[in-house]
């Protein structure tokens, strides 16, 4: 036996719980959105009982999924670099859906909120693009993958089964050598004396800003020539070689550095890094480069290394990409090398 209620919110939305009671079974409910997506779990549901297939624990009937994200955001994003973009985004989805049961967020809920997600009309009279819905689906589907592998709340991520937007292509802005050398020029001349190795540690090491700007010295060992990344945006402690001219520009700032902080780049609190956006934006202006981010070093450091020979896999080990994708959108600077590496093996095995 099933039924399907009709339910208006305080606020007018208007949701539909469906509950299915089959003799020897306990009675399953859920709420849905859409009508024809309750009718469309009523029937999977039945034939799932039916046939011995169907089960739903009872931790996800006794947590909601604000309790899921309040636990998710105070045990596993305190200490992530990450951690205030994800509680935002986190905090969206408390506040759509927050106050179902675990056993009532299926995949149509979530594909529901998905696409109100990319329908939303946000700062500027802008929708969210695909790129920015994916990052909030993302959010939600680690939180929920914790649940089900460390806390036992749900027994499969119902992530899973919701369909992604699709992507535009990686954007690949990077410095062209006479942009390069203009750059630096402008920042050695300008009146902020940090802009120039912020600037020089971004394009030579593929550094994030956020992990240049929370350098410490103590994360730096110069005789060496290396400092190490505690807190990164994939969570694993990375070690990065400096070198030339980046190491050269550590080591004449390590002579001069402040005493009453740790920080590399201290702003006028000692504990709080500097804003360089100001310096920054002068900069671009006196280099006469238009149409580029801070962000783009970090593409010019891994293009650069694409035309130096560097595999995809050196590629992400430098920038500290856990997987491939992030660094295809470079293969085709890395044509030249490729080539060579055929011809030497071909030359070896033909001649």
């Amino acid at each position: 036996m099933a039924n399907i209620e009709k339910r208006t919110a305080a606020d007018g939305k208007i949701s539909y719980r469906a509950k299915v009671r089959l003799k020897g079974s306990p009675s399953q409910t859920a709420t849905f959105v859409r009508r024809t997506d309750a009718r469309r779990w009523v029937q999977d549901t039945e034939s799932a009982i039916r046939e011995g297939r169907h089960f739903k624990t009872v931790e996800a009937k006794r947590h909601t999924l604000a309790e899921l994200i309040d636990r998710y955001t105070e045990s596993n994003l305190a200490a992530k670099a990450s951690g205030p973009k994800q509680r935002q985004q986190l905090g969206w989805w408390k506040a759509q859906i927050g106050a179902y049961a675990l056993a009532d967020v299926t995949p149509a809920l979530i594909a529901a909120q998905r696409d109100k997600l990319a329908s939303e009309v946000i700062e500027g009279g802008k929708l969210r693009s695909n790129s920015t819905v994916v990052r909030y689906l993302a959010a939600l589907s680690v939180a929920m993958s914790i649940a089900v592998k460390e806390w036992g709340w749900l027994d499969a991520n119902p992530m899973a089964k919701v369909t992604k937007p699709k992507e535009p292509r990686g954007r690949v802005r990077f410095l062209s050598e006479d942009e390069r050398e203009r750059l630096i020029v402008a920042c050695r001349r300008h009146s902020n004396n940090q802009l120039l190795l912020a600037v020089v540690l971004a394009i030579s090491t593929g550094m994030r800003k956020n992990e240049i700007m929370s350098l410490s010295w103590d994360d730096i060992d110069l005789p060496r020539g290396h400092l190490v990344l505690h807190e990164t945006k994939n969570g694993e402690r990375r070690s990065i070689p400096i070198v030339s001219e980046a190491l050269r520009l550590l080591a004449k700032a390590s002579k001069v550095r402040r005493l009453d902080t740790k920080l590399l780049f201290p702003g006028r609190d000692p504990q709080k890094p500097i804003d360089l956006r100001k310096a920054w934006v002068s900069a671009l202006e006196a280099a006469g480069i238009e149409k580029f981010r801070f962000h783009d070093l970090r593409h010019s450091c891994a293009s650069y290394l694409a035309m130096n020979g560097a595999s995809q896999v050196e590629i992400a080990h430098i920038l500290g990409h856990k997987t491939l994708s992030m660094v295809k959108r470079y293969a085709h600077l890395s044509e030249g090398h490729t080539s060579k590496v055929v011809t030497r093996m071909n030359e070896a095995i033909f001649n």
